[in-house]
């Protein structure tokens, strides 16, 4: 009955909870919502919210169209980049159809410096998590709707490839994250979780690059190209910051 609801309703994207779950398995309770659904006959993106208890990343493939690998979020650093950290450990499971979920955007809200959100942004797309908007959209910022709206940052999320990017190097709390994009390109995330900046190097050789290519290296929040390089990317980030590039065979 709630399915078929849905569908008369219009409705495009189920987030399908966990709470008042009767003690009821997940891997029990979701496919039935699943079959729901499908019977309706409408397309209906079906998220997954049972907070990673089960380790849904390994079963909920067939099931759902996301699914949560953390607890729910808070609009804090230390909440936000946790749950990058938990969300990084599943980033084989994730693909074109079903993704892992580290749950909602923060950005806007108020809790952290654009800087720290910028990192969030990045990080959310690098790792195609769903990108739901958290904040209140009639009292935003310019400076969070550009965030929001950052065309090449919310492309790297759209690539048809759908491969995760994931952690590549962490030494420390100096990071790179990487991942590849279609076309033979690949996004990489410089991301500083110190309290101050710090000096960060991209090596082709871990992150998946072909060591020796030369690759345009082009800033995906500032919409230009920096450098054309054959082996490495190095750059300045400040404190809680991320620099964001994408490598562009030459």
């Amino acid at each position: 009955m709630d399915a078929a609801a849905y569908a008369l309703w219009g409705i495009d994207y189920l987030k399908y909870d966990n709470c008042n779950n009767e003690n009821i398995a997940p891997e029990l309770r979701y496919p039935i919502m699943r079959e729901a659904l499908n019977h309706t006959g409408r397309h209906i993106f079906y998220s997954m919210c049972e907070w990673g208890v089960d380790n849904p990343a390994t079963w909920a493939v067939p099931v759902g169209n996301s699914w949560r690998t953390t607890d729910d979020i808070g609009d804090n650093w230390g909440s936000m980049i946790s749950r990058a950290d938990q969300n990084d450990a599943w980033w084989k499971y994730a693909g074109p159809g079903g993704w892992n979920d580290p749950d909602m955007l923060e950005v806007g809200n108020g809790g952290m410096s654009d800087v720290e959100y910028r990192t969030h942004f990045s990080l959310w797309c690098l790792m195609k998590a769903p990108l739901l908007i958290g904040c209140d959209l009639t009292a935003m910022t310019d400076a969070t709707l550009e965030i929001l709206t950052a065309p090449e940052v919310i492309a790297v999320n759209q690539d048809p490839l759908g491969i995760q990017g994931h952690k590549r190097v962490s030494q420390g709390g100096n990071e790179v994250w990487a991942g590849p994009l279609t076309g033979n390109t690949f996004v990489v995330a410089l991301v500083n979780r110190n309290q101050q900046t710090q000096s960060i190097t991209a090596n082709w050789s871990d992150i998946g690059a072909v060591s020796s290519t030369r690759y345009v290296v082009r800033d995906l929040w500032a919409q230009r190209d920096l450098t054309t390089t054959a082996t490495s990317y190095t750059a300045n980030v400040p404190a809680h910051g991320t620099v964001l590039i994408k490598l562009i065979p030459a």
